[in-house]
């Protein structure tokens, strides 16, 4: 019996984990419209930095005091940092007509541009806005396009309560943020 004991344990953990109905929200990026004055035909996507609140797979927000809260067992469909930089490669490619790419880039030729983001903050507010701030560069490893380092600060609406609402506000933030990055490019 005792032999058996420490096979159990990770088993009724397991089970525990399993039966989690707790919800799961996609990171996506509103549309938007189109910018036509755009150099790049090809945009490499680098994996975007978030401060580790925002990079937990919980969603988050500001309660009382300004501490940050986990929104009801809510949280990500995917890994944040992954979902943010997919859901801006596809922002930019749906605004600019060019080939982006999260990286590791995909093709043999390299591409015009990469973009790198790093973000500061990244949650819903106690006051129903959220905020994504911090700075994104674009470089060329070709010498194509001018290369700059740009600072970003973004509010949206939260539109109601809870984990549904923040996700609906970051989409909003992330297609502004393309919007920005298409426009500076």
């Amino acid at each position: 019996m005792i032999k058996i004991l420490p096979l159990l344990i990770p088993l009724a953990l397991l089970a525990a984990c399993a039966g989690s109905n707790d919800p799961r929200y996609l990171i996506a990026s509103a549309p938007g419209e189109t910018v036509a004055n755009l150099r790049s035909r090809s945009i490499e996507v680098r994996l975007v930095s978030l401060p580790s609140y925002a990079a937990a797979s919980d969603i988050v927000a500001e309660g009382e005091g300004g501490a940050l809260f986990a929104l009801g067992g809510a949280q990500w469909a995917d890994d944040p940092a992954r979902g943010m930089t997919a859901a801006l490669a596809r922002g930019l490619s749906e605004r600019t007509g060019a080939a982006a790419a999260m990286e590791p880039w995909p093709l043999n030729t390299g591409p015009d541009a990469r973009l790198d983001v790093r973000v500061d903050q990244a949650y819903a507010r106690a006051d129903g806005i959220f905020e994504l701030s911090g700075q994104f560069a674009v470089s060329s490893p070709g010498g194509t396009v001018r290369e700059f380092v740009q600072r970003f600060n973004i509010t949206t609406p939260v539109a109601g309560d809870g984990a549904a609402a923040a996700a609906d506000a970051l989409a909003q933030a992330l297609a502004e943020l393309a919007r920005q990055v298409s426009l500076a490019m």
